[in-house]
């Protein structure tokens, strides 16, 4: 049986971070209140496994916390902000460490301020395709475009801007690869990748079903030799 590729990279970088990640593999790292390994810093100075950083209120902006995984120095699926009385702030996807699918924003007292589409941009492959309709009155008159993406994500699909006194959808905009729909020169569309429906690693699923909602974590400080 033929297996995709990226799915095959997604398993093997699970079996990956559940090896790596130990107080032995880290220069530096942190115990949570449950004994768990945190904010790891290998020996090639790169930051790896579950992760929670904490930053103060600094010249007027609100403190925050927000917590995660990492792999190899990037971020990696879901990562959640929250204000410093524990509150939502913010519920992120981060794939090869940039934002990939949907991020949520809330205000401080819970409501739903904005959804925002992002895709990943693979940087050892900068490349998709999209299908531009040349003919809005002819839906079969198409063409299909190789195009380079820049930077390391790109906004990519709708985006929702809610009325946080109501709930009630205020505003919403279509991106396909970085550009507004309307700015394509005709209706475009993306070409659904292999990343399509692939589920995040384990190591993720697990760390995620074990930390949804809100929590504060204790932690304490440790290192070790070779840092």
């Amino acid at each position: 049986m033929h297996m995709n590729p990226l799915k095959t990279s997604l398993f093997l970088l699970a079996g990956l971070l559940a090896r790596t990640v130990g107080s032995a593999q880290c220069a530096t790292y942190k115990i949570g209140d449950k004994g768990d390994t945190l904010n790891c810093v290998d020996q090639k100075h790169e930051k790896q496994g579950p992760w929670v950083v904490h930053m103060d209120e600094l010249r007027g902006e609100p403190g925050y916390e927000e917590e995660g995984l990492y792999y190899n120095d990037g971020k990696v699926g879901i990562w959640r902000r929250y204000d410093l009385q524990g509150d939502i702030l913010a519920v992120e996807n981060y794939k090869w460490g940039s934002k990939d699918s949907v991020q949520e924003y809330f205000s401080p007292s819970g409501d739903r301020i904005r959804e925002e589409s992002w895709l990943s941009v693979n940087p050892k492959n900068p490349y998709d395709t999209v299908t531009v309709y040349d003919d809005p009155h002819n839906p079969f008159r198409s063409n299909r475009r190789v195009v380079k993406l820049d930077g390391s994500t790109v906004k990519n699909g709708t985006w929702t801007y809610f009325d946080p006194s109501t709930g009630t959808v205020a505003k919403t905009e279509r991106y396909v690869l970085g550009k507004l729909e309307s700015a394509l020169g005709g209706t475009a569309s993306r070409t659904p990748s292999d990343s399509a429906g692939v589920k995040p690693p384990a190591e993720v699923e697990q760390y995620n079903k074990q930390n949804s909602g809100k929590k504060k974590i204790k932690i304490r400080t440790g290192e070790t030799s070779g840092g």
